[in-house]
Formats: structure tokens, C-alpha cells, sequence
């Protein structure tokens, strides 16, 4: 709306939510709104196509179809701009009151829990509920890391002095011999806990994730789990920390997009009941049940980083070049201008008719897509925590 204004156009409305109207006023020609659904919002610009009527001599003159392209561009790119604004505000917030997440560095090792150890364990399957278990063969004796003294949230930095992340955490416990020195962190504070393993048999997928093969070695009877290294800022050095991790948000943005029809399957799956991946696409109502999950557990610099995550996504999608998305229009106006510099004259708007059957295909397609990834939200919804 500002962007439209400020270059010369018509604005006629300016709504929060589609659907039937709950709500309007009108100021300086302007209507403004609250309708039902709220799942979005939109700008009414006299003109912005061919299609649209204009109901009054100044509509005629400011539609927007008769404006400069780069006026076009700038407001159709206004839209999308503001996700990133609002984006980027949020993640900095982050960065000063919380810090943010190092994404180049590796998660730490942490204990997840501690459990019982059994000499080995049948191999792994589906169970009822179609989630991947396997059962101990015979007596399962007690865990040998909590007589040492571990508990659950112990952060793990070192294995026999050697420095290990959660990633590098199993392997080094398989290649020990004998007492297993583990340097911990806990409450802000480092120590050494020296743990006795048993040995027990095992089972790891296979190097193509087909299978699993037994394996049999020096465990301490732990979960492992993972936490990610946060970095700190100040209010100065939170600008640069912003950007350079809004860069990367976005990058991986791009690279999920690009993926979104590969996840039909797994979308399909968990319909169907089946386990559901963290990274599948969630829908609004999705996204509104994770957010709910990270504020029951009080992750409040989560909650806002989701917040900047859905930002940078809906700014992302709607650049992508196809109609009826803001890129889709953007590459409508470049066409125009490409074809005057070529033709060496003005030519007609592009008639949006002409488009309609690709546009109707467009919107088909994200209509079934958006109701198989709502189906997956209300029958199997991605669950955080346990």
C-alpha cells in the first residue's frame, strides 16, 4: 500500500484476511478490513491488471497496468519486501535478547536419558504404531553411565580427552577399550566421569540406509541427544550476526521450496498414520500447533525464530515466477519491457486471459497440495518433543 502510494497508484482497499467482511471503515478513499479467514491479506490496486475495472476518472489515469515498469516492480516486490523486513527485525531480536544458533558449527552431545543394557536386542522393526523398535534378548541390567553418576541434560565435550559433538559421539564410544573417561558439563561447570561399559550387540543401518547390520561393542547404556551452539551478540555486533543468519535461513528456504514436490510421499505416509519427518511442509494450522508446542515449553527464541522462518518463506514463495504470485506479475512486467526494447516501441499490456488456463493450473495444484499438507497436520501433526 505504501509503495503504491508513494508511486502514484490507486489504492482502493487494504484488508487483513479473506472471505466475508467482519469488519470496515474507509479514510482518504481508502477502505480498510478485517474479513473472516485469516490467512492472509491483500492491496487492492485500481488497475493492476487489464481485467480489473476502474470505476473512476482517476482510476483510469493511476491504474497500474499504465505505470512505469519499474514503479510496477517495486510495488509488486513491496510485498514480498516486507516478509523480509519483518524477518530480518525478528531474528535480530534474537540475536540481542536470546543469541542465535551457529549453523556452521556442529551440535553438541548431550544425555538424553539413561537406560537399561541387555547383551543384545532383536533386530529392528515396525511396530503397531509403525515406528522402528527393536527388544532386548534376555535380562537388561542397569545402566552403567548412571551408576557413574550421568544424568539427563550432562553435555558430553570429550571422550577419553578427546573432543567430540553429537555427531562424532557413538563412534568414539565404539572404538574405546576398557573404563571410558567422559568430560561433562553440567550446571555451567566441567568434570570427568568415569564410566565402565558392558559389552553388548547392536544394530546400525547399513551405509545405504536399506538395512541394519549388527554390530557388537562397549556401551554405556545412554540416549544421545543433540543441542545446538548458540552464539552471542550485542545490539552492534547483532546486525552483522542478523544477516549473515537470515543468509542462511534464506538459502535453506530456497533449497525446501525446491523440494516441496519430493514430499508428496512422505506427505501421503503420514496421512496414512506413518511416522512423520520434522522437515516435511506444514500448513497454517500446522505451523499454529508448532508454534503452541515451543511456547508450552517456554522455547520463546524458538517461537520468534519460527516467526522469522514463515516470514522469509512466504516472501521467498511469493516471488516464485508464476501467476497468481507477486513474481508471477514481476515476470509479466519484464516480459513487457524485454518486448518494447526488442520491438522499439510500446506494445499492449499483456492480456491476463491468455494466461488464465496456466494460472487455473497453478492455483489447482497448490489447492490439492495445500489440503494434503492441512490432512497431514490434522491426522498425524509433527510432534517437537515427547
Amino acid at each position: 500500500m505504501w509503495a503504491a502510494q508513494a508511486t502514484g497508484m490507486r489504492v482502493r482497499r487494504y484488508f487483513v484476511g479473506f472471505g466475508p467482511t467482519l469488519w470496515s471503515t474507509r479514510r482518504n478513499g481508502i477502505e480498510y478490513g478485517v474479513k473472516a479467514l485469516p490467512l492472509g491479506g491483500f492491496c487492492d490496486i485500481a488497475g493492476m491488471t487489464l481485467l480489473d475495472e476502474l470505476n473512476t476518472p482517476e482510476e483510469q489515469q493511476k491504474a497500474m497496468y499504465k505505470q512505469a515498469p519499474w514503479r510496477r516492480v517495486f510495488v509488486l516486490f513491496a510485498g514480498p519486501a516486507m516478509n523480509f523486513i519483518l524477518g530480518g527485525i525478528l531474528i535480530y531480536a534474537v540475536a540481542v535478547v536470546w543469541g542465535l544458533p551457529n549453523l556452521d558449527a556442529a551440535p553438541r552431545a548431550t544425555v538424553a536419558g539413561t537406560q537399561c543394557v541387555t547383551a543384545s536386542t532383536t533386530k529392528p522393526a515396525p511396530d503397531a504404531s509403525g515406528q522402528l523398535a527393536s527388544h532386548a534378548v534376555g535380562p537388561c541390567e542397569g545402566s552403567p553411565a548412571a551408576k557413574a553418576g550421568l544424568q539427563a541434560g550432562d553435555v558430553i565435550t570429550a571422550v577419553d580427552g578427546v573432543g567430540v559433538d553429537a555427531n562424532s559421539l557413538t563412534g568414539a564410544l565404539q572404538h574405546t577399550t576398557g573404563e571410558i573417561r567422559l568430560t561433562i558439563e553440567r550446571g555451567g561447570a566441567s568434570r570427568t566421569v568415569t564410566v565402565d561399559p558392558v559389552t553388548a550387540q547392536k544394530w546400525q543401518p547399513t551405509p545405504d540406509g536399506k538395512d541394519y547390520r549388527s554390530v557388537t561393542g562397549p556401551t554405556i547404556g545412554i540416549t544421545v541427544g543433540a543441542i545446538g551452539v548458540v552464539s552471542h551478540y550485542n545490539p552492534f555486533t547483532a546486525v552483522g550476526g542478523a544477516a549473515v543468519f537470515s543468509g542462511q535461513i534464506g538459502e535453506q528456504t530456497v533449497v525446501a521450496i525446491g523440494h516441496l514436490p519430493q514430499k508428496v510421499p512422505e506427505l501421503v505416509r503420514a496421512v496414512e498414520g506413518k511416522p512423520r519427518a520434522l522437515d516435511t511442509p506444514q500448513s497454517v494450522y500446522g505451523a499454529a500447533e508448532t508454534g503452541g508446542q515451543i511456547a508450552a515449553h517456554h522455547e520463546w527464541s524458538a517461537f520468534v525464530l519460527v516467526l522469522a522462518g514463515l516470514n522469509l518463506m512466504l516472501g521467498l514463495v511469493n516471488l516464485v515466477p508464476l501467476l497468481p504470485f507477486d513474481g508471477g506479475h514481476i515476470a509479466v512486467v519484464l516480459y513487457e519491457k524485454v518486448r518494447d526494447v526488442i520491438t522499439r516501441r510500446k506494445g499492449a499490456p499483456v492480456d491476463y486471459m491468455k494466461l488464465a488456463p496456466a494460472t487455473y493450473v497453478v492455483f489447482a495444484v497448490l489447492g490439492a497440495y495445500m489440503l494434503l499438507v492441512l490432512a497431514a497436520d490434522i491426522v498425524n501433526p509433527i510432534k517437537l518433543f515427547n
